[in-house]
């Protein structure tokens, strides 16, 4: 087994369990003006353009070749009716659908679709590819102002019990989104320390020493539950409504998506009952949504938080949060997951990243080559998809 196939093995298992005054203004404005005419935006819902490979500098027969492979690479992970849900991860605490499409994909190039197969409208849960979606909403509230900096600690501004232990109060928001926070406590029913085959399934850990937060790397979806709670508690609204508020309405994204709570994950904030939800569908909930909208995500980070004339996330986040990996743990950003040392898949640009969930599903991006590949439900290596769709782009 090649080295790499077995770094892809480890990481599906982790997921598994201003301006001066010489110009005037009209100038500049034209100029931007002209600088957004040259990049594509799909319209609202179905009007998005589909172009020839070809007319875009890509070998048609070798695209589809890519696309007839990733058609063959059926998930043996779960079955269709999430049968092994619980067997997989633990004891269940919100909704799980009856089924789920078979794999399905689409291909961006330039922003227009050159490929895309299966049931791309049909809303499925996408598991972890949710905790790139709360990175945003962190962006989103430091740009807001609502945190000033993302090294701060998170007791400086949430107050609800979860962050007074000597513990948890050095824990900060960069920390949550690197995955070392080491928070401890248990939030839902579910302990941090993942101990227990009833609650955790195959994802049970062995009993460890807790560290010091921002020195040991855990993939750990109780902390990042944790870290949902707390932008709630900012926001004083729920997540999905920022969620459509702020990045889906604007990005013209289907109304089809849903991002649900455990049956359990309430809190009162300002006498107002609110959802808080989750990093994945791990125990079950989750964000729900088509592998087309995620399309739309993935592209709004491929133009740098940009969606036509409006800056949905800073383009300073965007390249922090795909690109500077962490300090300790895997090639890993702000819940992204990188390719700086070219490992994770050899075939693709260091430069490239991706969302990632069990299933698998995936939402990758690459700015080098203006690609976005949003493929999910499938058994494959992605650089094996990767490495068969960059072979289509001609030079």
């Amino acid at each position: 087994m090649t080295k790499s196939k077995l770094l892809y093995l480890a990481l599906a298992l982790s997921l598994s369990l201003g301006g001066c005054q010489q110009q005037p203004q009209q100038t500049t404005t034209s100029g931007t003006q002209q600088a957004e005419a040259k990049v594509y935006y799909p319209g609202k819902g179905d009007n998005w353009e589909k172009k020839q490979p070809e007319d875009l500098g890509m070998d048609a027969a070798l695209l589809q070749e890519a696309v007839a492979w990733a058609k063959q690479q059926e998930t043996k992970q779960m079955p269709k009716d999430f049968s092994t849900q619980e067997d997989i991860f633990g004891k269940m605490l919100g909704s799980i659908p009856s089924d789920r499409a078979s794999t399905n994909g689409i291909i961006l190039k330039n922003g227009y679709i050159v490929a895309e197969w299966g049931e791309t409208e049909r809303v499925d849960p996408t598991y972890s590819v949710a905790k790139s979606v709360l990175s945003t909403i962190l962006g989103i509230t430091i740009d807001r102002g609502l945190i000033k900096d993302i090294k701060d600690p998170v007791a400086n501004y949430v107050q609800d019990g979860g962050y007074d232990s000597e513990q948890n109060r050095k824990v900060t928001w960069e920390h949550h989104v690197r995955q070392t926070s080491e928070w401890e406590g248990e939030l839902w029913g579910k302990k941090h320390d993942f101990v227990g085959k009833e609650e955790y399934g195959r994802g049970e850990r062995k009993p460890r020493e807790l560290q010091e937060p921002g020195t040991f790397y855990e993939y750990n979806d109780v902390r990042i539950n944790r870290f949902a709670l707390s932008l709630l508690r900012l926001w004083k609204k729920p997540i999905p409504e920022v969620f459509k508020d702020e990045v889906m309405d604007p990005i013209d994204a289907s109304n089809t998506w849903k991002y649900v709570p455990y049956h359990n994950s309430y809190v009162e904030i300002d006498g107002k009952r609110m959802p808080s939800v989750s990093g994945g569908t791990r125990w079950g909930g989750g964000l729900w949504i088509s592998t087309r909208d995620e399309a739309r995500f993935g592209y709004l980070f491929l133009r740098d938080g940009r969606w036509k004339d409006k800056q949905i996330v800073s383009e300073e986040w965007v390249k922090e949060a795909t690109t500077a990996r962490g300090p300790v743990g895997p090639d890993y950003g702000y819940l992204w997951w990188l390719n700086t040392e070219g490992k994770a898949w050899p075939s693709a640009p260091t430069t490239s990243y991706a969302a990632l969930g069990a299933g698998q599903n995936t939402i990758w991006v690459d700015p080098e080559h203006d690609i976005v590949i949003v493929w999910r439900w499938h058994d494959g290596n992605p650089d094996e998809l990767i490495k068969r769709v960059l072979a289509a782009v001609k030079e």
